[in-house]
């Protein structure tokens, strides 16, 4: 791997940490629980599946569980891998009262809106109503 490759990797590597930082929180008390990918990364050419797992800090196995993978030897260039899981556990509700929008919700519970959204099923983040019931997430990264 060439030196700008490998610096822009750990660059990318640090900006997700960051971002995973801000946009998740610890999970509490688990009634049930979901996973979903938290952060892609894009396939170069000359990655390996062990290379990108070391990268990003998890397991080969983990990567060829989380993307299906069947041959983790062939892996394409361009391909998007899930490099990070979230576990979203569902713990609590809010009713949406008038005036609320689902970023300010998110804000007020300090989750991201793209996470809130996806566990309440909606597919347009500007279309919420009074009295609709939200599940609130608390958020674990595997």
């Amino acid at each position: 791997m060439s030196y700008t490759r490998k610096n822009r990797l750990v660059a990318l590597i640090g900006l997700m940490t960051l971002i995973m930082g801000m946009l998740f929180v610890p999970a509490t008390q688990a009634q049930s629980s979901s996973t979903s990918c938290g952060a892609f990364y894009t396939v170069q050419q000359g990655d390996t599946l062990s290379r990108i797992a070391r990268a990003m800090g998890v397991t080969a196995a983990q990567l060829q569980t989380w993307n299906k993978i069947t041959n983790p030897n062939r892996i394409l260039v361009g391909q998007s891998l899930c490099v990070k899981m979230i576990t979203i556990v569902d713990n609590s509700t809010y009713t949406v009262q008038r005036g609320d929008t689902l970023s300010r919700i998110a804000r007020r519970y300090g989750i991201s809106m793209t996470v809130l959204a996806q566990v309440n099923n909606i597919s347009n983040p500007n279309q919420i109503y009074v009295g609709q019931v939200l599940q609130i997430p608390a958020v674990t990264i595997q």
